[in-house]
C-alpha cells in the first residue's frame, strides 16, 4: 500500500494543450504558445505573490518525475553539459526521476537536486520516487504526455490545473488516450490570469 500522496499539476490553456509544437531550446513551449502568456504567474510581479501558495505546492515533495522534455529540449537534453533549464540550484532540493532513452549518470547539482535518468518506463520511475520520498509527496511534474501516462496507469491521486485564458490549438495535450477517468474538483482560486482546479482523481 502507498504511504506518500501522488500529485500532479500542469499549466494548460483553455484547450487543453501543455506546450505548443516543435518545442526548442529557442522556444521551449514551442512556436505557436507563447511562454509569458503561460506561465507569467508564477515567475511576473505581482502575479506571482497573488498565487504563492499554488507555487509552494508544487514544490512540496520528497521526490519527483518528469519527462526528457521538461528537463530538456531534443538539442540539448543528450549533453553533458546539459543540466536542465533551471541554472546551478534548481528549485526542486530532492531527487527527480527523468523518464530518458539514453542512459546517463546522476547530476548532482546545488541544493540537494539529484537528476536521476530512468530508462526502463513509468513503473521504473515510480518505484524509485517511491523509495526515495518515503512519508512525503511525490510529484508528477509533466509534460502533459508524462501525466497521461500516470493518469492512465491510475498512479495519480490528486491533478492541480493552471489554466491560462488563451487556445493554441495544436501540441503536446493533457487527457489525450487517457480514458475512463473521473475527477472531482475540491478547490478553486485564480486571478485574471490562470485559474487553479484541483482535481481529486477518482479510483
Amino acid at each position: 500500500m502507498r504511504k506518500a500522496k501522488v500529485t500532479s499539476g500542469l499549466t494548460v490553456s483553455l484547450d487543453g494543450y501543455g506546450a505548443g509544437t516543435n518545442q526548442s531550446f529557442e522556444k521551449p513551449f514551442g512556436d505557436n504558445f507563447d511562454a509569458n502568456l503561460l506561465d507569467r504567474w508564477m515567475f511576473s510581479e505581482p502575479e506571482k505573490h497573488k498565487h504563492k501558495k499554488e507555487i509552494d505546492a508544487i514544490l512540496d515533495a520528497g521526490a519527483y518525475i518528469m519527462g526528457s522534455n521538461m528537463f530538456g529540449p531534443k538539442d540539448k537534453r543528450g549533453m553533458s553539459e546539459w543540466k536542465g533549464w533551471w541554472g546551478n540550484n534548481p528549485p526542486y532540493h530532492a531527487p527527480v526521476f527523468v523518464l530518458s532513452h539514453h542512459e546517463r549518470a546522476p547530476v548532482e547539482m546545488e541544493g540537494g537536486t539529484v537528476f536521476h535518468f530512468v530508462t526502463d518506463g513509468i513503473h521504473s520511475a515510480f518505484k524509485k520516487a517511491e523509495e526515495a520520498a518515503g512519508n512525503r509527496n511525490i510529484k508528477i511534474m509533466g509534460g502533459a504526455n508524462t501525466i497521461n501516462q500516470y493518469l492512465s496507469a491510475g498512479l495519480i491521486d490528486e491533478l492541480w490545473l493552471h489554466i491560462v485564458p488563451v487556445t493554441i490549438g495544436s501540441g503536446s495535450k493533457l487527457f489525450e488516450g487517457v480514458k475512463d477517468l473521473k475527477l472531482k474538483p475540491v478547490q478553486i482560486s485564480g486571478s485574471s490570469v490562470v485559474t487553479h482546479i484541483k482535481y481529486e482523481v477518482l479510483k
